[in-house]
Protein backbone atom coordinates (compact mmCIF):
# COMPACT_ATOMS: atom_id res chain seq x y z
CA UNK A 1 0.00 0.00 0.00
CA UNK A 2 1.23 3.50 -0.80
CA UNK A 3 -0.07 7.02 -0.35
CA UNK A 4 -1.80 8.70 -3.28
CA UNK A 5 -2.05 12.48 -3.11
CA UNK A 6 -5.24 13.72 -4.76
CA UNK A 7 -5.00 17.41 -5.61
CA UNK A 8 -8.66 18.18 -5.00
CA UNK A 9 -11.13 18.69 -2.16
CA UNK A 10 -12.86 15.51 -1.05
CA UNK A 11 -16.63 15.32 -1.11
CA UNK A 12 -17.79 16.15 2.41
CA UNK A 13 -21.45 15.15 2.05
CA UNK A 14 -20.93 11.50 1.12
CA UNK A 15 -18.09 9.00 0.61
CA UNK A 16 -15.69 10.50 -1.93
CA UNK A 17 -15.72 8.45 -5.14
CA UNK A 18 -12.07 9.07 -5.98
CA UNK A 19 -10.90 8.12 -2.51
CA UNK A 20 -13.12 5.03 -2.56
CA UNK A 21 -11.76 3.98 -5.96
CA UNK A 22 -8.15 4.10 -4.77
CA UNK A 23 -8.89 2.63 -1.36
CA UNK A 24 -10.66 -0.37 -2.89
CA UNK A 25 -7.50 -1.10 -4.90
CA UNK A 26 -5.22 -1.13 -1.89
CA UNK A 27 -3.98 2.46 -1.88
CA UNK A 28 -4.17 5.09 0.84
CA UNK A 29 -5.68 8.20 -0.81
CA UNK A 30 -5.24 11.62 0.76
CA UNK A 31 -7.19 14.56 -0.68
CA UNK A 32 -5.78 18.04 -0.19
CA UNK A 33 -7.89 21.06 -1.25
CA UNK A 34 -6.06 23.27 -3.73
CA UNK A 35 -8.61 26.00 -4.44
CA UNK A 36 -10.49 28.57 -2.43
CA UNK A 37 -13.21 31.04 -3.29
CA UNK A 38 -12.93 34.69 -2.32
CA UNK A 39 -15.54 37.43 -2.37
CA UNK A 40 -14.82 40.26 -4.82
CA UNK A 41 -16.60 43.46 -5.77
CA UNK A 42 -18.31 43.81 -2.39
CA UNK A 43 -18.38 47.62 -2.58
CA UNK A 44 -20.09 47.60 -5.97
CA UNK A 45 -22.61 45.02 -4.82
CA UNK A 46 -23.32 47.08 -1.70
CA UNK A 47 -23.90 50.12 -3.92
CA UNK A 48 -26.38 48.14 -6.00
CA UNK A 49 -28.15 46.95 -2.85
CA UNK A 50 -28.46 50.47 -1.50
CA UNK A 51 -29.98 51.74 -4.76
CA UNK A 52 -32.59 49.01 -4.71
CA UNK A 53 -34.27 47.11 -7.53
CA UNK A 54 -36.77 49.78 -8.57
CA UNK A 55 -34.26 52.43 -9.65
CA UNK A 56 -32.26 49.77 -11.52
CA UNK A 57 -35.40 48.57 -13.34
CA UNK A 58 -34.79 45.04 -12.08
CA UNK A 59 -37.44 42.35 -12.33
CA UNK A 60 -35.50 39.96 -10.12
CA UNK A 61 -32.15 38.49 -9.07
CA UNK A 62 -30.45 35.27 -10.18
CA UNK A 63 -28.37 33.45 -7.54
CA UNK A 64 -26.55 30.36 -8.83
CA UNK A 65 -24.33 29.40 -5.89
CA UNK A 66 -23.93 29.62 -2.14
CA UNK A 67 -20.86 31.81 -2.73
CA UNK A 68 -23.12 34.42 -4.32
CA UNK A 69 -25.33 34.24 -1.23
CA UNK A 70 -22.25 34.84 0.94
CA UNK A 71 -21.35 37.87 -1.18
CA UNK A 72 -24.87 39.29 -0.80
CA UNK A 73 -24.66 38.71 2.95
CA UNK A 74 -21.34 40.58 3.23
CA UNK A 75 -22.63 43.51 1.22
CA UNK A 76 -25.88 43.71 3.21
CA UNK A 77 -24.07 43.60 6.55
CA UNK A 78 -21.66 46.32 5.41
CA UNK A 79 -24.61 48.54 4.52
CA UNK A 80 -26.38 47.88 7.81
CA UNK A 81 -23.26 48.86 9.75
CA UNK A 82 -22.75 51.98 7.62
CA UNK A 83 -26.42 52.96 7.98
CA UNK A 84 -26.35 52.31 11.73
CA UNK A 85 -29.47 50.12 11.35
CA UNK A 86 -31.63 53.01 10.15
CA UNK A 87 -34.85 52.01 8.37
CA UNK A 88 -34.61 51.38 4.64
CA UNK A 89 -36.01 53.73 2.06
CA UNK A 90 -38.91 51.99 0.29
CA UNK A 91 -37.00 51.83 -3.00
CA UNK A 92 -34.14 49.96 -1.30
CA UNK A 93 -36.45 47.14 -0.27
CA UNK A 94 -35.52 43.88 -2.04
CA UNK A 95 -38.61 42.11 -0.76
CA UNK A 96 -40.50 43.27 -3.85
CA UNK A 97 -38.60 41.19 -6.43
CA UNK A 98 -38.15 37.43 -6.80
CA UNK A 99 -34.80 35.75 -6.23
CA UNK A 100 -34.24 32.80 -8.56
CA UNK A 101 -32.04 30.06 -7.05
CA UNK A 102 -30.18 27.16 -8.67
CA UNK A 103 -30.77 24.02 -6.61
CA UNK A 104 -32.09 23.35 -3.15
CA UNK A 105 -28.82 24.19 -1.33
CA UNK A 106 -28.74 27.71 -2.78
CA UNK A 107 -32.43 28.17 -2.03
CA UNK A 108 -31.92 27.13 1.59
CA UNK A 109 -28.92 29.48 1.90
CA UNK A 110 -31.09 32.38 0.68
CA UNK A 111 -33.84 31.55 3.16
CA UNK A 112 -31.31 31.38 5.98
CA UNK A 113 -29.92 34.74 4.88
CA UNK A 114 -33.32 36.40 4.99
CA UNK A 115 -33.88 35.05 8.50
CA UNK A 116 -30.47 36.16 9.76
CA UNK A 117 -30.34 39.63 8.21
CA UNK A 118 -33.59 41.64 8.21
CA UNK A 119 -32.50 44.35 5.75
CA UNK A 120 -31.54 44.25 2.07
CA UNK A 121 -32.39 40.56 1.85
CA UNK A 122 -34.93 38.54 -0.16
CA UNK A 123 -38.31 37.28 0.90
CA UNK A 124 -39.58 35.94 -2.43
CA UNK A 125 -37.30 32.97 -3.21
CA UNK A 126 -38.20 30.86 -6.21
CA UNK A 127 -36.77 27.69 -7.69
CA UNK A 128 -34.83 25.20 -5.63
CA UNK A 129 -34.99 21.46 -6.04
CA UNK A 130 -36.77 21.73 -9.39
CA UNK A 131 -34.13 24.13 -10.78
CA UNK A 132 -30.94 22.22 -10.06
CA UNK A 133 -29.22 23.04 -13.37
CA UNK A 134 -28.71 26.17 -15.44
CA UNK A 135 -31.02 24.84 -18.16
CA UNK A 136 -33.81 24.11 -15.71
CA UNK A 137 -33.45 27.45 -13.96
CA UNK A 138 -33.53 29.32 -17.28
CA UNK A 139 -36.70 27.50 -18.32
CA UNK A 140 -38.25 28.16 -14.90
CA UNK A 141 -37.47 31.88 -15.11
CA UNK A 142 -38.93 32.24 -18.60
CA UNK A 143 -42.17 30.60 -17.46
CA UNK A 144 -42.26 32.61 -14.25
CA UNK A 145 -41.65 36.11 -15.59
CA UNK A 146 -44.76 38.08 -16.54
CA UNK A 147 -45.65 37.78 -20.22
CA UNK A 148 -47.00 41.31 -20.50
CA UNK A 149 -44.57 42.50 -23.15
CA UNK A 150 -42.60 44.77 -20.81
CA UNK A 151 -38.79 44.69 -20.80
CA UNK A 152 -37.28 42.37 -18.23
CA UNK A 153 -33.90 42.82 -16.57
CA UNK A 154 -32.39 40.54 -13.93
CA UNK A 155 -29.38 41.11 -11.71
CA UNK A 156 -27.14 38.07 -12.28
CA UNK A 157 -24.43 37.40 -9.67
CA UNK A 158 -21.53 35.41 -11.09
CA UNK A 159 -18.09 34.02 -10.34
CA UNK A 160 -15.00 34.14 -12.52
CA UNK A 161 -15.74 30.80 -14.18
CA UNK A 162 -19.25 30.54 -15.59
CA UNK A 163 -20.78 28.57 -18.40
CA UNK A 164 -22.82 30.61 -20.86
CA UNK A 165 -25.79 28.22 -20.83
CA UNK A 166 -28.10 30.32 -18.66
CA UNK A 167 -27.26 33.73 -20.23
CA UNK A 168 -27.66 32.31 -23.75
CA UNK A 169 -31.11 30.86 -23.06
CA UNK A 170 -32.43 33.94 -21.26
CA UNK A 171 -30.98 36.57 -23.58
CA UNK A 172 -32.22 34.72 -26.67
CA UNK A 173 -35.70 34.99 -25.14
CA UNK A 174 -35.38 38.75 -24.67
CA UNK A 175 -34.35 38.86 -21.01
CA UNK A 176 -31.59 41.35 -20.20
CA UNK A 177 -28.98 40.26 -17.67
CA UNK A 178 -27.09 42.76 -15.55
CA UNK A 179 -24.09 40.58 -14.69
CA UNK A 180 -21.92 41.33 -11.67
CA UNK A 181 -18.97 39.18 -10.58
CA UNK A 182 -19.02 38.73 -6.81
CA UNK A 183 -16.62 35.83 -6.22
CA UNK A 184 -13.49 34.32 -7.73
CA UNK A 185 -11.60 31.05 -7.47
CA UNK A 186 -7.89 31.05 -6.69
CA UNK A 187 -5.17 28.84 -5.29
CA UNK A 188 -5.81 27.98 -1.67
CA UNK A 189 -3.76 30.02 0.80
CA UNK A 190 -3.98 26.99 3.11
CA UNK A 191 -2.48 24.52 0.63
CA UNK A 192 1.09 24.60 2.04
CA UNK A 193 -0.27 23.99 5.54
CA UNK A 194 -2.72 21.28 4.43
CA UNK A 195 0.03 19.59 2.43
CA UNK A 196 2.31 19.55 5.47
CA UNK A 197 -0.44 17.82 7.46
CA UNK A 198 -0.82 15.23 4.71
CA UNK A 199 2.90 14.54 4.77
CA UNK A 200 2.68 13.57 8.44
CA UNK A 201 1.31 10.15 7.36
CA UNK A 202 4.42 8.19 8.20
CA UNK A 203 4.87 4.46 7.67
CA UNK A 204 3.59 4.47 4.10
CA UNK A 205 5.58 5.30 1.02
CA UNK A 206 4.40 8.03 -1.32
CA UNK A 207 3.54 6.49 -4.65
CA UNK A 208 1.52 8.96 -6.70
CA UNK A 209 0.39 12.54 -7.13
CA UNK A 210 -2.78 13.01 -9.16
CA UNK A 211 -3.48 16.29 -10.97
CA UNK A 212 -7.03 17.29 -11.87
CA UNK A 213 -6.70 20.62 -13.73
CA UNK A 214 -4.04 22.72 -15.50
CA UNK A 215 -4.77 25.83 -13.42
CA UNK A 216 -4.29 23.83 -10.23
CA UNK A 217 -1.08 22.28 -11.57
CA UNK A 218 0.55 25.63 -12.16
CA UNK A 219 -0.28 26.81 -8.65
CA UNK A 220 0.66 23.72 -6.64
CA UNK A 221 3.72 22.37 -8.44
CA UNK A 222 6.26 24.86 -7.03
CA UNK A 223 5.00 24.01 -3.55
CA UNK A 224 5.07 20.28 -4.23
CA UNK A 225 8.70 20.54 -5.35
CA UNK A 226 9.64 21.48 -1.79
CA UNK A 227 8.65 17.98 -0.66
CA UNK A 228 8.62 15.67 -3.68
CA UNK A 229 11.02 14.64 -6.40
CA UNK A 230 8.70 15.07 -9.36
CA UNK A 231 9.54 13.05 -12.48
CA UNK A 232 10.86 15.30 -15.21
CA UNK A 233 9.85 14.80 -18.83
CA UNK A 234 13.46 14.25 -19.94
CA UNK A 235 14.50 11.84 -17.16
CA UNK A 236 13.08 9.39 -14.66
CA UNK A 237 13.11 11.87 -11.78
CA UNK A 238 14.47 15.34 -11.16
CA UNK A 239 18.14 15.59 -10.18
CA UNK A 240 18.10 12.61 -7.82
CA UNK A 241 21.26 13.62 -6.00
CA UNK A 242 19.91 17.07 -5.17
CA UNK A 243 16.51 15.72 -4.13
CA UNK A 244 17.60 12.48 -2.48
CA UNK A 245 15.72 13.34 0.72
CA UNK A 246 12.50 14.16 -1.11
CA UNK A 247 9.67 11.69 -1.67
CA UNK A 248 9.98 10.11 -5.12
CA UNK A 249 6.56 9.89 -6.77
CA UNK A 250 4.88 9.16 -10.07
CA UNK A 251 2.40 11.56 -11.67
CA UNK A 252 -1.10 10.82 -12.94
CA UNK A 253 -3.51 13.13 -14.79
CA UNK A 254 -7.30 13.11 -14.94
CA UNK A 255 -7.38 13.69 -18.69
CA UNK A 256 -5.45 14.65 -21.84
CA UNK A 257 -5.74 18.42 -21.34
CA UNK A 258 -4.12 18.21 -17.92
CA UNK A 259 -1.57 15.71 -19.22
CA UNK A 260 -0.58 18.05 -22.06
CA UNK A 261 -0.12 20.97 -19.67
CA UNK A 262 1.98 18.93 -17.28
CA UNK A 263 4.24 17.69 -20.07
CA UNK A 264 4.54 20.76 -22.25
CA UNK A 265 4.40 23.61 -19.75
CA UNK A 266 5.67 22.12 -16.49
CA UNK A 267 7.97 19.57 -18.19
CA UNK A 268 6.76 16.72 -16.00
CA UNK A 269 6.64 13.07 -16.97
CA UNK A 270 3.09 11.72 -16.72
CA UNK A 271 2.96 7.98 -16.07
CA UNK A 272 -0.82 7.55 -16.25
CA UNK A 273 -3.67 9.47 -17.84
CA UNK A 274 -7.20 8.31 -17.12
CA UNK A 275 -8.95 6.83 -20.18
CA UNK A 276 -12.08 8.69 -19.03
CA UNK A 277 -12.30 11.34 -16.30
CA UNK A 278 -13.89 8.92 -13.86
CA UNK A 279 -12.68 7.58 -10.50
CA UNK A 280 -12.51 3.92 -11.53
CA UNK A 281 -10.71 4.64 -14.80
CA UNK A 282 -8.14 6.75 -13.00
CA UNK A 283 -7.54 4.24 -10.19
CA UNK A 284 -7.41 1.33 -12.64
CA UNK A 285 -4.76 3.09 -14.71
CA UNK A 286 -2.60 3.65 -11.64
CA UNK A 287 -3.00 0.05 -10.46
CA UNK A 288 -2.22 -1.40 -13.88
CA UNK A 289 0.93 0.72 -14.12
CA UNK A 290 2.15 -0.44 -10.71
CA UNK A 291 1.40 -4.09 -11.46
CA UNK A 292 3.39 -3.87 -14.69
CA UNK A 293 6.52 -2.60 -12.94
Amino acid sequence: MSNVLLLRAANQDSPDRYEDAFRSRGYHPISVPVLETVIVGCEELARRLSIGPEKQNLSGVIITSQRAVEAWSEAAQALIIADNNTPLEPESDWWSVPFYAVGEATSVALRNLSEKIPLYTPRDIRGGSETGTAERLAGFILKDLPSDGTSKKLLYLTGDKNRDTLPTILESAGVTLDSLQVYATQGSSMFPHDLSLALEHEGLSWGWIVYFAPSVAEFVTPILRNHFALPAANSSIEDCSRLSEHHHVKVAAIGPTTESFLQQTLKLSVAVTARNPKPDDLANGVLQYDEAQ
